[in-house]
């Protein structure tokens, strides 16, 4: 029986405007769009991006700062669209990028993890059932009704770090294997990303750590000025990266 894709890449592209032109009004852009002041200047994060995750599949991402890492993420999860190209994904998405993304610092704790939860897609059900759960874990006790203008960075972070592990996804991805908060927080997150990483989930890891690649992943994808250099295991593809960085 075949493996079930649960993400579909087909020939992903993202262009950004590079241009530091600021035009604040429409008087302004004519001035200086006759005085051919106005430039555009396009950079493409992402070109040609192609590839298939299969269920269960552990994926990492590899390739210099400004690769496109980041970007292919955002994609994925649906924080950006793409240029061109199209995906597809199957199953329920947690990604920890931005912890507390979405977070209204004028809410209280309570209010925002329902907030936060409904960002997620999570219903407020679900949210109602895993409630004591994530103050729990949060650790946030007696802020929980206070204004989270009012909380630490720290303490946010730690909030929606628990919102977002509350229920377990179909596909985990990770900007790193994160870890937040203070010594004993890091590594009680620590602990709950190994038990989602122990279950039958679909992931994708983008990391820095060429040993964290060949630990936890299966195959990888290694990115580089927005193109994809090579899809193999995780062996071969770590090493070519490796001499990659060597040779320049």
């Amino acid at each position: 029986m075949e493996e079930e894709v649960v993400i579909k890449v087909d020939n992903i592209g993202m262009l950004f405007n590079l241009s530091q032109e600021k035009v604040d009004n429409l008087k302004e852009y004519v001035i200086k769009f006759l005085k051919r002041e106005l430039l555009y200047q396009e950079f493409w994060a992402l070109k040609n991006i192609s590839f298939e995750v299969k269920k269960g599949e552990r994926i990492g991402i590899v390739g210099l700062n400004g690769a496109g890492k980041s970007t292919l993420l955002k994609i994925i999860t649906g924080v950006m669209k793409p240029t061109e190209g199209t995906f597809k994904t199957k199953g329920k998405i947690v990604a920890l990028l931005e912890l507390g993304a979405g977070f209204d610092p004028n809410y209280t704790g309570r209010e925002n993890i329902f907030l936060n939860g409904a960002l997620l897609g999570y219903s407020k059900e679900i949210i109602k059932s895993k409630f004591d759960e994530i103050v729990e874990f949060s650790e946030i006790g007696k802020f929980l009704d206070v204004p989270l203008k009012n909380y630490s960075s720290g303490m946010r972070a730690r909030l929606g770090f628990s919102v977002a592990v509350a229920v377990k996804p179909d596909i985990l991805i990770l900007d790193e294997v994160l870890a937040v908060g203070d010594a004993k927080f890091k590594k009680k997150s620590k602990d709950k990303i190994n038990e989602l990483l122990s279950e039958d989930i679909t992931v994708i890891i983008v990391s820095h750590s060429p040993k964290q690649v060949r630990k936890l992943c299966d195959r990888a994808i290694w990115l580089k000025e927005g193109h994809v250099m090579m899809i193999d295991d995780a062996d071969t593809v770590v090493d070519a990266y490796i001499e990659d960085i060597k040779l320049e």
